[in-house]
């Protein structure tokens, strides 16, 4: 007999294999999204764990084509993953965090609305504390391969479990300035399986991963190419270009400029409705009639000029070695899921 959910089953079948005669704990959606729900996730299902640390092993149904094939790309089922997150537990709790399955569905609702993917590498500030009703460090998240169910064929195309880590604003900053594999690596040799704490502090405040983050970002530079960022954009003041960046992110921004430009490598920074590329050579700065993207060629001065003045503190500031440059930072409101502010930088 063949079965009307193909895809689920495969899912269902990685999962046996990994937990045989297991039952998870599952949360199914009342109203699936196809039929007009909230939510884009049609199951969620966890897994208690004891080993390497106690965890709960969380995993989506939903992302890919669970009941008929209905894309034209036949490598990959629907986006090509599911997610999966490890989250650290106390043994005796049996009452699986309802929260971890709302973040999820907040991941897949992201998705499903702008068609922005995720990927292996991919990374995510998230404005504020991962739970809402937890005190945390964790605040934002990267991507990396499930390095236990891996990748799996499917009947409607290959499948990877993309699991969800979550780190802290250190770690974080930490990715834009190297790497995010290789922050990741290192973060592995303390946490097993990448599992994530919210209790735990930041790696880097051991001094040998501060060093090690430090060491890699001199020798390899940045990885990140472009930063994605809501508080960013640029417009015409006077004879000047005025750059407006939010105190949250200035810091990230001067880090991966750092780890880019010396290097010989560009850097794109896209705001909301705008978007400026910083390069390294002769000092221009300057855009087409009406064009939304900003060039910002930079000498080594310049550069050490506008990270000079890309600081978590509100104000304008002119940049030094850079004559036609100011820098706006403006406060940033750090929100929670629901949109509440929950912490103010700058």
């Amino acid at each position: 007999m063949t079965s009307d959910a193909p895809g689920w089953d495969a899912i269902d079948a990685a999962l046996e294999r990994l937990y045989p005669g297991v039952e998870p704990k599952h949360f199914a959606t009342l109203i699936k999204w196809r039929l007009g729900g909230p939510d884009p996730l049609d199951g969620i299902s966890y897994y208690p764990r004891l080993d390497p640390v106690p965890h709960w092993h969380i995993v989506s149904y939903g992302m890919t084509e669970l009941y008929e094939k209905v894309s034209e790309t036949a490598e990959e089922s629907g986006w090509g993953f599911e997610f999966t997150f490890r989250l650290r537990r106390d043994p005796a709790d049996e009452d699986p965090p309802i929260w971890a399955a709302n973040f999820l569905q907040n991941l897949a609702r992201y998705v499903f609305e702008t068609g922005n993917w995720f990927e292996v590498n991919h990374h995510m500030d998230l404005n504020g504390p991962i739970a809402l009703d937890r005190e945390t460090l964790i605040r934002a998240i990267a991507f990396t391969e499930d390095p236990e169910l891996g990748t799996i064929e499917t009947p409607h195309g290959v499948v990877q479990f993309l699991q969800i880590v979550g780190l802290t604003p250190d770690e974080y900053a930490a990715t834009q300035a190297w790497s995010v594999r290789d922050l990741l690596d290192l973060l592995a040799e303390r946490l097993p399986l990448l599992v994530t704490d919210l209790d735990r502090g930041s790696a880097t405040d051991d001094p040998d991963i501060a060093e090690a983050v430090e060491e890699g970002r001199r020798r390899d530079g940045s990885a990140t190419g472009t930063l994605a960022v809501a508080e960013f954009a640029w417009r015409p003041d006077g004879d000047l270009i005025r750059l407006v960046v939010g105190a949250h992110i200035a810091e990230r921004v001067a880090l991966t400029l750092l780890g880019r430009l010396p290097f010989g490598r560009p850097l794109t920074v896209n705001g909301p409705e705008s978007t400026a590329v910083f390069t390294s050579g002769s000092y221009l700065v300057g855009a087409e009639e009406e064009s939304s993207t900003l060039e910002v060629v930079l000498t080594v001065e310049a550069l050490d000029g506008l990270v000079s003045v890309l600081i978590p503190e509100a104000g304008v500031r002119a940049v030094p070695a850079a004559e036609s440059l100011i820098v706006e930072i403006t406060r940033s409101g750090l929100r929670d899921s629901d949109g509440n502010v929950v912490e103010t930088v700058g």
